[in-house]
């Protein structure tokens, strides 16, 4: 099975990627809020979590090979536990993840339906259906979730941009969030993601900066 996916994103659709590495290219299917993530990364080289799953009918005779791909490894956990709810499948599952992951987690174990029930496919009864399933079980991926929200707030745009080049590259949110601070703070001159970006890395590699 093909776990992680590194390439060039050669194009992006409502829902799937095309990413080139070397001579084959790759379609990964794709949730709304990593599409929204990697809006502007055309052309850019990426890293993908990725799963696999036969799309079809056994009996049909015509099973078709589908990969997934997620930001973080993290990311493919939580989906792996969302699409065990009963109703919801690949599909309806990579339809309705249109806002980050640790929200809709932090909803869940909230137990706040109207958050849930904003997703695209899910009704009130699925919303409770998620929640009767799942809360209590999505603690350490709605960790972080109000926090996160609050320090993205404040970030200026390129540090926004660097955080979204730090997320295509497999860093989990929260981390490069906390990176990207710190760095800031430390390099005030540093004014673009291209600056900010290297020095991220040389912090999260323990290298003085």
């Amino acid at each position: 099975m093909i776990a992680t996916i590194e390439g060039r994103l050669v194009k992006l659709d409502a829902d799937s990627a095309l990413v080139q590495v070397g001579a084959v290219g790759y379609e990964v299917m794709l949730p709304g809020y990593c599409v929204d993530m990697l809006s502007g990364k055309v052309g850019s080289e990426i890293s993908l979590c990725t799963m696999e799953y036969y799309e079809g009918s056994a009996l049909g005779g015509n099973m078709i090979p589908r990969m997934v791909g997620f930001l973080s490894a993290g990311e493919r956990d939580f989906f792996r536990k969302y699409t065990s709810v009963k109703g919801i499948g690949i599909k309806k599952g990579l339809r309705s993840l249109s806002i980050p992951i640790a929200t809709i987690a932090a909803a869940i174990e909230d137990g706040d339906n109207k958050v849930l029930m904003s997703l695209p496919s899910v009704g009130k009864r699925m919303a409770q259906q998620i929640i009767a399933e799942l809360k209590g079980k999505l603690e350490a991926f709605a960790i972080g979730a109000e926090a996160a929200g609050a320090m993205e707030a404040k970030f200026k745009p390129f540090q926004a941009e660097a955080l979204e080049i730090l997320i295509a590259w497999g860093e989990k949110r929260l981390e490069a969030m906390e990176l990207i601070e710190l760095a800031s703070e430390r390099h005030p001159d540093a004014d673009s993601a291209e600056a900010l970006v290297p020095l991220v890395y040389r912090l999260k590699q323990g290298v003085e900066v």
